[in-house]
């Protein structure tokens, strides 16, 4: 006690609090030079960012590299990611190949072409143009978050990854929409609902997917992560970009690819909901099925889009970054929705299954009666309950 009221300390304090310094220095210290270059390479503090990961760009013998963090990179080598995502990818490819193929080829083969046909046919070849980009994704992933293929296909792949599946948002507004008016205003809307009209209003909502997913094959999307062999894909993208361009382009996506199509469909679906339910327990089936239609959009959409506005419309989020692995998971679930598509909007359909029954175990001439499918509810006065 007399030492310290001297103004000494006692060589045991002195220790610690040189030790305690130590640590301090050390813990700022970055490990990103761990192979000897001629250059200093630094980066400030940079955590998990739900979209992408934010990286900062070092040139090192004419070749741009992204840095990362150490406690970052851990993440994109996680089980989670390397392991689960790409297993939910290949569940999705198993079941929603056969399931969308099989649906599109009764739907251009077998089915009537009506209104409600064009779209489901649209619909069926976006969700199988998702899945087919899905391999790339699972090799991608399965290899560590390891892109070989190119520069080239890997913007291919991203821009057809949320084309498509916003593509099948777009068609499935327009589903909504073309039920709501068969069922709330059927007298109304029987000009102008035609086959050309669907066609002509499908082919509009490709052409808004592809103007959507147009910046992603602007800008680079792969960069080789410095102090490890491995080549990122959309995953890690330079900072600048990633708080300026895609600040700008997915804020816009979502408000137009999502949101608003989110609210014509649940205005479309509740109108149709009460007008079914002013009809009785006749269309019981019906109002059940319309009702299992809106939550799988709601279930499978929802939380991959609301965790990108939170990450883009928050800055605490940016700075904390604990939403990266949990937006990946949610878009990776987003994608079950092409699985789910062909079983809700098609095989619910006791004719469509029995146009497949006769293709497959029976050579009996089929009738001409168009195939009815679960997208469109007109209220029949015949004793059958139909879904058209």
């Amino acid at each position: 006690m007399e030492t310290l009221g001297n103004g000494w300390l006692p060589p045991r304090l002195l220790l610690c609090c040189a030790f305690w310094a130590l640590c301090l220095a050390s813990s700022d210290y970055d490990d990103y030079s761990q192979n000897s270059t001629s250059e200093q390479v630094t980066t400030p503090e940079i955590t998990p960012c739900p979209r992408a990961i934010p990286g900062e760009k070092a040139t090192i013998n004419n070749i741009t590299y992204l840095l990362i963090h150490e406690a970052t990179r851990s993440q994109l080598g996680s089980v989670v990611t390397v392991r689960l995502i790409p297993c939910l990818y290949t569940l999705i490819f198993l079941v929603g190949l056969p399931s969308n193929g099989l649906a599109l080829w009764v739907l251009t083969t077998r089915a009537e072409k009506l209104t409600s046909t064009v779209f489901l046919m649209n619909l069926a070849a976006a969700d199988l143009l998702l899945i087919l980009v899905l391999p790339f994704k699972i090799f991608y992933y399965f290899l560590g978050n390891n892109w070989p293929f190119g520069e080239g296909l890997c913007r291919l792949t991203t821009a057809f990854f949320y084309g498509n599946m916003y593509c099948s948002v777009l068609l499935l507004t327009c589903i909504s929409v073309d039920r709501y008016l068969a069922v709330v205003h059927p007298f109304f809307s029987r000009s102008f609902r035609t086959p050309a009209f669907a066609a002509c209003t499908c082919t509009v909502i490709w052409l808004c997917a592809a103007a959507l997913t147009l910046p992603l094959t602007l800008q680079q999307q792969s960069y080789p992560l410095y102090g490890a062999d491995v080549t990122l894909c959309h995953d890690v993208l330079p900072r600048h970009e990633d708080d300026g361009y895609y600040f700008y382009y997915f804020t816009c996506l979502i408000a137009c690819a999502f949101l608003a199509p989110l609210v014509v469909m649940l205005f479309s679906y509740c109108s149709v909901l009460r007008a079914l339910l002013h009809s009785g327990k006749r269309y019981s089936y019906s109002m059940k099925l319309t009702a299992l239609v809106l939550f799988t959009l709601v279930a499978f959409y929802t939380p991959s889009n609301v965790l990108l506005l939170v990450h883009y419309s928050s800055y605490d989020c940016k700075l904390y970054g604990n939403l990266y692995i949990g937006y990946m998971v949610s878009l990776a679930i987003s994608t079950f929705n092409s699985c789910a598509d062909p079983f809700v909007y098609y095989y619910v359909s006791e004719e469509f299954r029995d146009k497949v029954r006769r293709r497959f175990f029976g050579h009996r001439k089929q009738n001409t009666t168009s195939l009815k499918t679960s997208k469109e509810t007109l209220p029949q006065k015949s004793s059958k309950d139909s879904l058209v």
